[in-house]
């Protein structure tokens, strides 16, 4: 017993001593660490007491520092921005654009709300009878039409010649509802495990569903966001906007896609798991960018979304300025409403991390990044006007021109467009991004302080 209590003691004392030790260099640590903060302090408040009195301090020269610095900043994040999205977008576009088709053709059902389209639907179902694929039917939703919709549509209507076989063309009428709620009645109609929605004026390519039907063999991807490209170029604001979804919408998409989290799935051209777009509780008509809401809530359900580079649509751009600022100002809030809907994820990361960054890229690119952009082009503008800075002026506008040169370059070779769309490069920051970006600012205000405002249709020219 003696040895024991012994043998306890000598434990009991030996574990003291070295918590002892413990504590003690710890308290060491700190000093050192408080004693060289404060050495540190001492010495850069004698720089400054020595060097304050020689410092000529004027307006014109913490402008030009403040320029300088300004400049530095403002080019870093979009060397960040730029390089990010092109190094991720270049690993997903050479891992998918290369891979061979793997056989898996379930059936599917096009789904293609219209209203008031007589012009171009004609277009858009011939279109779709060219497919390369041989298990699909089509259903169009006729939402209302008041001008030949439906008379053109009916024309279709039955079994008509694909390129493998016949194709069941069906057509549905019914009241003006929206284009959510024509979706969803031909969802809830289609019978089909997988479900393609596109826009009415859009033009689907022969590969476009056989592409992007691939994508599901994956259990786990629930849409494939397919490429957007602008069909009726030829005009200055028409080809700088074919650029724009090259460069700012399909490259984006295709860096999301490296981590099967696409932010929004278009509406001219997107293919859904049909399971996954009724957990999701199919479109929604509260928001003025159904698709983004919906893409949003596919991606809260645990759902994967990826992009189908070759799965193409053709949609018919707008031509003048003042329907492109209305197309955008209709994008902008409804992207600001769908955030909305989905607040708690940005303040919260603990519910789905995945769904928290996705939410704050949208959030910058929504709300931060417009006006920070237009805030440097004011700040450089009044520098060289009042301060004589213009070869700064011109250094900072050549640095974003080559930026975006090198993004046109890079997305005309890796989807093989004109390379005549790489000289509005020289145009597309300092004019065309900077109308846009004041638009996106007007509508983020308004969308803020409440305004009401309509959807608005874009006059289609046929």
């Amino acid at each position: 017993m003696c040895v024991n209590e012994k043998n306890d003691k000598f434990l009991i004392s030996f574990s003291g001593e070295k918590q002892t030790e413990s504590v003690n260099g710890k308290e060491r640590k700190i000093l050192r660490r408080i004693l060289l903060s404060g050495i540190a302090s001492i010495v850069l408040l004698l720089i400054i007491i020595y060097t304050l009195p020689k410092t000529v301090l004027t307006t014109s020269s913490l402008i030009e520092y403040a320029t300088i610095v300004a400049l530095v900043i403002f080019l870093f994040i979009l060397l960040i921005r730029y390089f990010g999205i092109l190094i991720f977008s270049y690993f997903y576009m050479n891992e998918y654009t290369f891979k061979p088709t793997n056989g898996f053709k379930p059936f599917v059902s096009i789904i293609i709300p219209v209203f008031n389209e007589a012009k171009i639907i004609d277009r858009s179902i011939n279109s779709l009878l060219k497919l390369d694929y041989p298990n699909y039917e089509i259903i169009i939703v006729n939402d209302g039409s008041t001008d030949n919709t439906k008379k053109v549509a009916e024309t279709f209507v039955g079994y008509r010649n694909g390129i493998h076989n016949k194709v069941k063309v069906s057509l549905i009428n019914k009241p003006n509802g929206g284009k959510s709620s024509a979706l969803n009645l031909g969802i809830n109609i289609s019978d089909a495990e997988f479900v393609l929605c596109m826009d009415g004026d859009s033009m689907l390519t022969p590969q476009s569903l056989k592409m992007a039907v691939r994508h599901f063999v994956n259990p786990e991807i629930g849409a494939v966001a397919g490429n957007v490209k602008v069909l009726n170029r030829g005009k200055f604001f028409t080809d700088l906007q074919a650029l724009e979804y090259l460069e700012g919408l399909n490259m984006a998409r295709s860096a999301q896609s490296s981590i099967k989290l696409v932010n929004i799935i278009p509406g001219p051209i997107g293919l859904f798991r049909k399971k996954a777009i009724e957990s999701a509780g199919l479109y929604s008509s509260d928001t003025f960018a159904e698709d983004a809401d919906l893409t949003l809530r596919i991606l809260s359900k645990g759902w994967k979304i990826n992009y189908e580079p070759n799965s193409i649509s053709f949609t018919e751009a707008p031509i003048k300025l003042q329907q492109l600022l209305k197309q955008r100002y209709r994008w902008t809030r409804g992207i600001l409403q769908s955030i909305r809907k989905h607040k708690k994820l940005i303040i919260n990361p603990t519910i789905k991390f995945s769904d928290t960054f996705i939410l704050w890229s949208m959030f910058y690119e929504a709300l931060i990044w417009p006006p920070m952009n237009l805030a440097a082009h004011l700040f450089f503008i009044v520098a060289a006007l009042f301060f004589g800075f213009t070869t700064l002026i011109f250094y900072w506008w050549a640095g974003l021109a080559l930026l975006d040169i090198v993004a046109a370059l890079y997305c005309v070779a890796a989807e093989k467009e004109e390379f005549r769309l790489i000289g509005y490069a020289i145009f597309y920051r300092m004019i065309f991004i900077l109308i846009i970006d004041i638009c996106k600012t007007m509508s983020t205000v308004e969308e803020f302080l409440g305004i009401k405002m309509i959807w608005g249709k874009l006059e289609r020219s046929g």
